[in-house]
């Protein structure tokens, strides 16, 4: 059964490549979208969530993943970024992010607030070295009228829209809730990146695959947090399982109200904020 099924998502592959020319590049794709979805689905492979992860010990039927994000509490300091780094080998150039974090401040005067993270060149250039990340004490002579910061990241969407343009099935929900990439079956076509309504995706250069947060699924899988949240020194980032009404997150989601990023774009985020307003997307 396994060999089939290799087979045919391999014929897929080729049929996609044959049909659109080889891998699109970053410049964005010349199809219109609608012939793009029509013929992606046509060679779209088997989906993989019929498959059970070999991990020893774990069940994934049994759990329901969620991430919380408590920007009151967030100080900016980017541990969390750096960890991610570290912990899934993500390249240490200031342009490549599994998770990352957004400052908005709104000065006064100003109706508007101004927003850079720690990929602003400002920023790059006040971290000093590569692998390195601060945010730049630009404000410090200026009257602020109110400022914090945001972590982000996949948000493991309930009805992910990149799984639905995925033409080979790399792209797929596992029975847990997390959106997880198979990089075998990676074609390169970014179609993901172009979709993801959050900006949560990029493209490996030196793989030529498409990569993002996986809310640290090897680490999950085990018992333990993803990196980012072990890291966290202020407790701004929470996780844990939605079927355990006693885990970190179930706590976080009844003691607080909370907000979903683009709730219009129909994808129902699984990462769940407290202490955003609307200029937040």
């Amino acid at each position: 059964m396994e060999n089939t099924v290799e087979k045919l998502e391999e014929e897929g592959r080729r049929k996609f490549l044959r049909l659109f020319g080889g891998v699109v590049g970053g410049g964005g794709i010349a199809i219109a979208a609608g012939t793009l979805l029509t013929e992606a689905a046509a060679t779209e492979a088997p989906a993989k969530t019929d498959i059970i992860p070999a991990i020893p010990g774990y069940d994934w039927t049994k759990h329901h993943w969620a991430f919380g994000v408590d920007a009151t509490k967030c100080i900016g300091c980017l541990r969390c970024v750096e960890a991610c780094k570290v912990e899934n080998n993500v390249a240490k150039d200031p342009n490549h992010f599994r998770t990352w974090v957004e400052r908005y401040v709104t000065l006064e005067g100003e109706e508007h607030a101004r927003i850079d993270s720690q990929q602003d060149p400002v920023n790059i250039a006040a971290a000093g070295a590569e692998g390195k990340y601060r945010f730049a004490n630009r404000y410090k002579d200026a009257k602020v009228e109110k400022a914090f910061f945001v972590p982000k990241l996949c948000n493991h969407c309930t009805h992910p829209a990149c799984v639905q343009v995925c033409p080979t099935g790399a792209t797929y929900k596992t029975e847990d809730g997390v959106v997880v990439i198979d990089h075998t079956y990676c074609i390169g076509c970014q179609y993901c990146v172009q979709a993801c309504p959050y900006g949560a995706r990029f493209f490996n250069e030196e793989k030529r695959v498409t990569d993002k947060c996986t809310w640290c699924y090897h680490r999950i899988t085990k018992g333990l947090n993803p990196a980012c949240v072990e890291v966290c020194p202020v407790s701004a980032r929470v996780f844990g399982d939605r079927n355990d009404k006693q885990s970190p997150i179930s706590i976080f989601l009844r003691n607080n109200r909370v907000n979903v990023l683009r709730p219009e774009s129909g994808n129902a985020p699984n990462v769940f904020y407290v202490g955003i307003d609307k200029e937040v997307s």
